[in-house]
């Protein structure tokens, strides 16, 4: 080969290598951890189980060194040929988590974060494998998802252990042996009180587990004998799926109150004007503010930001709770707005009468705020149906009827000194005479 095809050739592998590089390299300050840590020759599936509308992670915790991006694949049934590749192919899906509707394919709910798969809103039908692979098919890691949906919400404080049985498996064998498998919910721990220096609540979710000696060896779990009740590591033959279905998942709310850090809190700068101006809300101190505008009659999620799944989360709106034993989904079945279990607040429909402050807490602290504007589609009406408008509109009349105020002032001086000046023209006339 020439020197001169020797060197293009060797430029263009550089330029292609660099291209693949851009989509996700490891950060320079930070160590490889997939140069350390090496994929099992034998793919296991890691297994978890999650709550519906929950925002699910699956990291891809090893790979080759040669992979500089990936591909992650979905299968609801092990070797089945309804696989669906969930990437652009180039490592770079994108998702936008505050557009993410209720329901809807899975391929319009996710989004790949340095070699991780984030999951929006999960859904019990999302439950499945989740492979980390490359373009061809190289597979190097996997995760078994099972999404449960709560069918169960209690505010009591009946519930004082952390696992209860709930059904146990037979089998044909004589009575004395033990049975084949257990059921019973598992609690996580209580979460903070989601709010501080007025009743707040605490939450913790029960999810439904397995305990038996006959789970499938291809599937890491944290304990040999346990697995989530959808898991594919439980035996078909166990029928588990109908009472997952059935039994599902449960969530315990329970009050609390708890006081809040001390700190002063200074007074805003120019609140005295906002007061006089008639726009006296109480304003959020240290809390970023996001405005939302939101058609009338239309569907709409809220989304507190920079909440994860492990957070304590409550909703306000203005001045006043929105707790859960009101507001929770499934609670009141004509209830148009409630909290569902993964921290959203729904509005179905939104109208007229939402628009207004919201603000979200995380782990007892106000986060954020939401100033939501709601507006008729026609655009005659949208201008006096959003807050922000109105009090726009506001200061512009207030602005007009100064600057008329004083156009008049003008007018007045003018007059009087023009006045004055014939009066004095007509006496010096009468004097000639």
């Amino acid at each position: 080969m020439p020197p001169v095809k020797q060197l293009s050739l060797l430029v263009l592998l550089t330029l292609s290598s660099s291209a693949l590089l851009s989509a996700y390299e490891a950060p320079k300050e930070k160590d490889d951890i997939f140069a350390s840590k090496a994929c099992p020759s034998f793919l296991v599936f890691n297994n978890a189980a999650y709550l519906a509308d929950m925002t699910i992670e699956l990291p891809c915790h090893c790979k080759p060194e040669r992979a500089h991006s990936v591909v992650w694949f979905y299968q609801k049934q092990l070797g089945s040929l309804d696989t669906r590749a969930l990437t652009d192919f180039h490592g770079t899906a994108l998702v936008d988590p505050s557009r993410v509707g209720p329901g809807g394919d899975l391929r319009s709910r996710f989004s790949i974060r340095l070699f991780s798969l984030l999951i929006f809103r999960a859904q019990v039908e999302d439950s499945g494998h989740y492979l980390c692979s490359t373009t061809r098919g190289d597979f190097f890691y996997g995760h078994y998802v099972d999404v449960q949906e709560v069918r169960r919400v209690s505010f009591s404080w009946s519930r004082a252990r952390g696992v209860a049985a709930v059904a146990a498996g037979t089998s044909s064998r004589s009575s004395q042996d033990p049975p084949l498998y257990q059921v019973f919910t598992s609690f996580w721990p209580w979460s903070v009180c989601d709010r501080c220096g007025i009743r707040g609540e605490r939450t913790r979710a029960g999810l439904c587990y397995v305990k038996t000696d006959y789970l499938h060896v291809r599937y890491q779990l944290t304990s040999r004998t346990v697995a989530p009740c959808g898991s594919a590591a439980v035996p078909r033959r166990f029928g588990l799926g109908e009472f997952r279905l059935h039994g599902g998942a449960e969530l315990a709310v329970r009050s609390c109150r708890v006081p809040c850090p001390p700190g002063p809190r200074p007074r805003p700068e120019h609140q005295a004007m906002w007061d006089f101006l008639g726009y006296n809300e109480p304003a959020a101190q240290g809390i970023p503010v996001y405005y939302l505008n939101h058609p009338v009659d239309t569907p709409l999620i809220l989304s507190c930001p920079g909440a994860k799944l492990q957070n304590a989360l409550a909703w306000d709106k203005g001045s006043m709770p929105l707790y859960r034993s009101q507001y929770m989904e499934g609670g009141n079945r004509t209830s148009r707005v409630f909290i569902d279990t993964g921290n959203h607040l729904h509005f179905c429909p939104a109208t007229l009468e939402d628009q207004g402050s919201y603000y979200c807490w995380i782990q007892g602290k106000r986060a954020a705020q939401i100033k939501l504007g709601v507006y008729n589609r026609l655009g005659g009406k949208r201008l006096l149906s959003n807050t922000e408008s109105l009090y726009a509109l506001r200061i512009i009349l207030l602005c007009y009827g100064a600057m008329t105020g004083l156009f008049i002032v003008i007018l007045l001086v003018k007059y009087s000194t023009v006045r004055q000046k014939v009066m004095n023209f007509h006496l010096c006339v009468q004097y000639v005479q």
